[in-house]
């Protein structure tokens, strides 16, 4: 499978923000292929990974828009006054027209615009950056010839990269899907993608948050040993280091 998947994979969402239905948006965007369908079933696992099977309802009285809601505050993440529409438009245009896959990967990893965005309308509390980062780390491992069940959670330094399989960077520690552990830190995914996110970080050998003497660390957490969805708890970590950044 050529390079041109992966690239492909980071543009399979380019419809939600534009705030389009998938069976009605363009092609193409800035003259580059964009909405098409991500192979193996990665999509489909990673959506899975945040979101409940079956018909989805509205969980948010009054929110119909697909910008993201945090679980810090409650609050629209899309802030105009952050996020200008000439800002919005030049980092979404930067973010899908890269055509080296590497740089893309590290694009979306460092990419602020696409954090306001959810996944679905009727789980506002997603997030759609991190659902494309795990919708990449999957479609890698799996045109690898690796099934979900052979997948594990791996907690790698800051600033160690694993191009596609990394799936948060931040300023302490990074994480990855990958068959390999490469010595790290771990957890097992499971036999099958469901909202295991709790259930994974708790079984982790060894975590990267001090939790025996700074409080922030314990507060962020206990309330990842909560959170069900993988976008919701990975865009969470992103957003309580952004807030309570010591």
């Amino acid at each position: 499978m050529s390079d041109d998947t992966m690239v492909a994979v980071y543009r399979h969402d380019t419809h939600k923000l534009n705030g389009q239905p998938h069976d009605h948006a363009p092609e193409t965007f800035a003259g580059v292929p964009v909405n098409q369908t991500v192979p193996h079933g990665a999509d489909v696992d990673a959506s899975a990974l945040s979101r409940p099977s079956g018909q989805p309802e509205q969980t948010v009285e009054n929110h119909e828009t697909l910008y993201r809601l945090s679980l810090i505050d409650g609050e629209n993440r899309y802030d105009p006054q952050q996020f200008t529409r000439q800002g919005v438009e030049s980092a979404v245009h930067d973010l899908l027209t890269e055509d080296d896959p590497a740089a893309m990967h590290r694009a979306w990893l460092d990419t602020d615009v696409a954090a306001a965005f959810t996944e679905s309308v009727y789980y506002p509390y997603t997030s759609l950056k991190y659902h494309t980062l795990l919708v990449a780390a999957l479609l890698d491992t799996y045109r690898a010839g690796h099934k979900f069940s052979d997948l594990q959670l791996a907690v790698d330094d800051v600033g160690e990269i694993v191009p596609h399989r990394t799936v948060y960077a931040g300023d302490e520690f990074a994480l990855r899907v990958d068959e390999s552990t490469r010595g790290q830190p771990s957890a097992r995914l499971g036999s099958r993608p469901w909202r295991s996110w709790a259930s994974v970080w708790n079984r982790l050998e060894a975590h990267p948050l001090d939790t025996d003497s700074d409080k922030y660390d314990m507060v962020l957490d206990a309330n990842l040993r909560r959170i069900g969805a993988w976008s919701t708890a990975l865009q969470y970590i992103e957003d309580f280091q952004e807030v309570f950044d010591q």
